[in-house]
């Protein structure tokens, strides 16, 4: 016999074993029959490569921007008690719409657009119970992930973060060089009506501040000064350092080295925890020692031990760290030394490797999939596609799962960055 909880239960499982790319559509699927919603949107900040995680109309989830998601934030932090929901009427996707927020200890943000009006007090309460259980269990599933930093997610992050990027500073760029000749000609001496000019200059100059900031918000959730990075390294080493006895020392990076890309801060956090949890594990290890620099292009990784090198590159610990250090095309080199500890020196480029380009002919495209391709390389969503071509956005979505078989794409926004790279705008 059916438990009338296991639809509840099923949601759960499926909820906590799901990858990075389906949590928000698992996540939306798990709170529907509690509380409706018209879109879900997770944002989080520690994901570099995808810090929106959407499900639901696409027409909302498709322009909700992030300082949409700021405000947001600012508003639930300010006007709720911890862990309790807040709710109002805000801008979300470019439009006014009732929403429903909630926050996580990890930071992370919860929003549904459009939440269900549930009457009954009681009803109320046990939805939104439900809801915060699931949302702690995502926050915490796209935590521990992001935390152990796989290669599939290093990778991906890589592909999205350089393609946000990219995006944002085109639009910038397009923004302000319309905005600054709008300011030229109002401040034309030639006008006559000054009271006008000053509101359009004001107006004009609020937009260009709105834009840059835009642009610097952009850059923070890519990139993590080295200084602040290697300080949540020793954050996350500390527990170790209290309990094991053995003396973790850390070697401070240059205050003003470049900034990590977020791929890279979260592969050489992984990396340093797993190299010194695998040293830990040998017998007689008293001292470990970390060490970052950064030459300008590479994250320049050292930690030594003085336990009796018995370390050794096969183990499956080993050749876990070495696939994280592959996924982002750096180099692993470890050092042994019989009665005097390992050596492993780790470098992880800042940039992504100049990669020869396909011929676009290799991917055997069709003429319709080329041109669906084309037009979501220029940005366009499934709607725009299917209206410009003439066809049903259900024939878009088919022609794209064919084409990320057929180019090797794990996603929407690897497939634009790899059709980029390939000439395609």
């Amino acid at each position: 016999m059916e438990s009338p909880n296991s639809d509840l239960l099923e949601a759960i499982a499926a909820l906590s074993t799901a990858p990075l790319a389906t949590i928000a559509q698992r996540l939306r699927e798990a709170t529907l029959p509690y509380l409706g919603s018209s879109a879900l949107v997770i944002f989080t900040e520690d994901c570099t490569g995808r810090p929106q995680k959407k499900a639901g109309d696409e027409a909302i989830i498709s322009r909700v921007s992030i300082v949409e998601l700021d405000h947001i934030r600012a508003l639930a932090a300010g006007e709720s008690r911890e862990n309790e929901a807040w709710s109002g009427e805000v801008l979300l996707g470019g439009g006014p719409r009732p929403v429903l927020a909630l926050s996580s200890p990890s930071k992370a943000l919860l929003v549904l657009a459009d939440p269900q009006a549930l009457t009954d007090a009681a009803d109320r309460a046990e939805a939104e119970w439900i809801l915060r259980y699931l949302w702690t269990l995502a926050a915490e599933r796209i935590r521990e992930k992001v935390a152990d930093a796989p290669p599939s997610y290093l990778i991906e992050s890589r592909a999205a973060s350089a393609e946000r990027v990219r995006v944002t500073a085109e639009l910038v760029d397009q923004h302000s060089t319309t905005l600054e000749t709008l300011l030229a000609a109002l401040r034309s001496p030639a006008l006559s009506d000054g009271a006008a000019r000053k509101s359009a200059t004001d107006a004009a100059t609020r937009a260009l501040v709105g834009l840059r900031t835009l642009s610097d918000r952009t850059t923070e959730l890519v990139e993590e000064p080295v200084a602040t990075a290697f300080q949540r390294l020793r954050e996350d080493l500390k527990p170790l350092m209290n309990f094991s006895g053995i003396d973790v020392q850390f070697i401070e990076p240059p205050v003003n080295g470049r900034a990590l890309p977020g791929e890279v801060a979260h592969a050489a956090r992984a990396i340093v925890r797993g190299l010194v949890l695998a040293m830990v594990d040998q017998a007689g290890v008293r001292r470990i020692r970390t060490q970052w620099d950064c030459d300008g292009e590479n994250l320049l990784v050292n930690v030594r031990d003085d336990g009796p090198g018995e370390l050794s590159a096969t183990a499956p610990a080993m050749a876990r760290l070495a696939q994280r250090v592959e996924a982002l095309d750096g180099s692993m080199s470890l050092d042994v030394m019989p009665g005097w500890g390992a050596d492993v020196a780790v470098s992880l480029p800042l940039d992504p490797p100049a990669r020869q380009l396909a011929d676009v002919a290799d991917w055997k495209l069709g003429e319709r999939e080329l041109e669906v391709l084309q037009l979501l390389a220029s940005g366009q969503r499934n709607r725009a596609i299917a209206a410009k071509l003439h066809i049903s956005e259900n024939t878009v979505k088919f022609h794209l799962r064919n084409i990320y078989r057929k180019v090797g794409a794990s996603s929407r926004t690897e497939a634009v960055a790899m059709a980029h790279r390939n000439g395609l705008r």
